[in-house]
């Protein structure tokens, strides 16, 4: 356990240092880039319900709330660019950036499909980043769901999607990127590393699902109990668990890996569970999960013959900024009646 800390207190050290303040300014900054009609699209009250409404297809086929990248200028773009490198890390906004182009791919290998639209993907704010303590935003399309909660300068990042079809190109300039490949071959690594008792706790099913089973639900409890803890793993098992785990992490800004981290601490890191199914060979269909008492990941690769791959990081007390949110507006009514 002293370990794995260290591996994730490391981690934390070396990412940049989030700035709310930063963050606030350069919403701001692409707010007031906007023309009146992009602001009708982009801008709501905290209190919207479509703040909870997200999703991961394409947006042809779910519709999102928003301002378009598809429909602004170069300098409102980088503006937007900017700002979202203050709540994504360097890697995570280098993966959104890469899930974004593939839409140019898809768009090349399926020419007549509708649903291909390049930087089809939609930015809307929730409150005010310049005025209210408490406030949101979200940015989305195809393969990609980002949501945000500020709340007293802190932040919650969840859910938060990431996809890719195809999972490896298998045609023109870009035959065989794989833009997601650590999340797979990390928990590949991992499963054929059991022997077969650690096997048969890990794989709870020999045939996979159509999708991760959270689907794009507003908030989530735990799932079934099933797989194997880490108190069955071995030294090196557990730091290639952990390792996976921090992965996911590194998308995010090192406030909000602290806030995992601190979730992550505060419960019993051996009581974590890895659990597979499907297959345990690549380009055969394959889901796992890792679950803990506060968080949840789930990778499926199960579509279009295993080269399609969705992962999901939910947290059952914060999605949305769930728990944020209750302490403030218990706070409020703490000292509204003192």
């Amino acid at each position: 356990m002293k370990r794995i800390c260290i591996l994730f207190i490391f981690c934390l050290l070396s990412s940049p240092i989030w700035a709310q303040n930063e963050g606030a300014q350069k919403a701001l900054a692409f707010i007031q880039s906007l023309n009146e009609a992009q602001k009708s699209r982009a801008l709501f009250p905290f209190e919207a319900v479509t703040r909870f409404n997200w999703h991961f297809l394409p947006p042809t086929m779910v519709a999102r709330h928003g301002a378009v990248v598809k429909d602004m200028d170069a300098n409102q773009k980088q503006l937007l660019y900017d700002f979202m490198q203050v709540y994504l890390s360097a890697k995570g906004f280098k993966k959104t950036r890469d899930i974004m182009d593939y839409e140019y791919y898809l768009k090349e290998i399926q020419p007549k499909n509708p649903s291909r639209i390049p930087e089809n993907q939609f930015v809307a704010f929730y409150g005010d980043p310049g005025k209210d303590k408490v406030w949101g935003w979200k940015f989305g399309g195809h393969h990609l769901a980002l949501n945000f909660t500020v709340v007293n300068h802190q932040l919650s990042f969840a859910p938060f999607f990431f996809g890719v079809y195809p999972a490896e190109a298998e045609t023109g300039e870009r035959k065989g990127t794989r833009l997601m490949k650590e999340e797979e071959d990390m928990a590949l690594d991992l499963i054929n590393s059991f022997n077969e008792k650690q096997k048969n706790k890990a794989i709870f099913s020999l045939t996979t699902f159509n999708e991760v089973l959270t689907t794009n639900s507003v908030h989530v409890g735990p799932l079934a109990d099933e797989g194997i803890s880490v108190k069955d793993m071995n030294p090196t098992q557990k730091a290639g668990l952990n390792q996976l785990i921090m992965h996911y992490l590194s998308a995010m800004p090192s406030k909000i890996a602290e806030m995992r981290l601190k979730h992550i601490a505060a419960e019993d890191f051996h009581a974590v569970k890895f659990a597979w199914a499907g297959s345990t060979e690549r380009k055969k269909a394959h889901y796992y999960r890792i679950q803990g008492k506060s968080f949840l990941v789930e990778f499926d690769n199960t579509q279009d013959n295993a080269n399609h791959i969705h992962t999901v990081w939910r947290d059952f007390r914060g999605d949305f900024g769930t728990d944020l949110l209750k302490e403030h507006y218990m706070t409020a009514e703490h000292h509204q009646h003192n």
